[in-house]
């Protein structure tokens, strides 16, 4: 017969173990992040972008003023947008004018495993809105904290098994 406490253990264990194997499943492979973010007038903002190749990616700015340096992955990756010429993937910096209705759209796919990072500068007059559909890789570290999670719910089950031993005579 076991014990309330052992019960209690056993359920607690094993919903910690169940939220521990299931945030594993979702930490497996790619992430996608869907952004909608504001730049004050004068700040700055940075992305970076760890991805596995083949990954789409795509990024909307809109606003009056702003500068974009971009490096990204493999040696002369050209990645479209909206305006008159593709902006370079290598290494580039380029000022944009004018993009309060009409955003710049940037879409592309890392042709190799690696980090995009991407340093956009607000030097108008008025908030950028930056949107955009991002796909990245799943950092290590969450795998790691998955396993102390699940390890943790083992223990709490292990801890509460204890309770159902009988105990000795004189005790």
């Amino acid at each position: 017969m076991l014990s309330k406490r052992t019960i209690i253990g056993l359920i607690v264990g094993s919903a910690i173990i169940a939220i521990g194997g299931y945030s594993l499943l979702t930490h497996l492979g790619t992430i996608t992040i869907y952004e909608d973010y504001y730049v004050g007038v004068g700040d700055s903002t940075s992305y970076t972008i760890p991805a596995p190749d083949h990954s789409a990616q795509h990024l909307e700015i809109s606003g009056a003023s702003f500068d974009l340096n971009l490096k990204s992955p493999g040696v002369g990756l050209k990645i479209p947008s909206n305006s008159s010429d593709p902006i370079s993937g290598s290494n580039t910096m380029e000022s944009f004018k004018d993009r309060i209705d009409d955003p710049l759209v940037i879409d592309w796919t890392h042709l190799e495993d690696g980090e995009t990072k991407i340093l956009i500068q607000n030097t108008g007059d008025s908030e950028l809105h930056i949107t955009g559909e991002l796909i990245r890789s799943s950092d290590p570290i969450w795998f790691t904290f998955d396993l102390m999670v699940i390890t943790s719910g083992m223990v709490i089950i292990g801890f509460s098994m204890g309770f159902t031993l009988r105990k000795p005579k004189g005790f």
